[in-house]
């Protein structure tokens, strides 16, 4: 039976170095300066069809950083075993 993903769900536990943890650090901060860009850019356009696409991208961009957000979240960093 399909459940809706904002329904009750198990989370699972990552182990990641922190090299990775760094990357996907980067990756929301660009995801959120992206959408706030493209959501400042939206206010300068006239077609309703293009702020409409515009106003879907900036909603994916901040969706995928909070799903990357919630990955840290249920992550521990790796101690280096250098």
């Amino acid at each position: 039976m399909f459940q809706d993903s904002m329904e009750e769900r198990v989370e699972e536990h990552f182990e990641i170095s922190i090299r990775f943890r760094e990357l996907i650090e980067r990756r929301i901060a660009r995801l959120e300066s992206d959408a706030a860009h493209d959501e400042s850019v939206a206010i300068s356009l006239e077609n309703g069809d293009h702020i409409l696409r515009q106003m879907r991208l900036v909603a994916v961009q901040r969706g995928e950083a909070d799903r990357m957000k919630r990955f840290l979240r249920n992550s521990t960093t790796r101690l280096s075993s250098v």
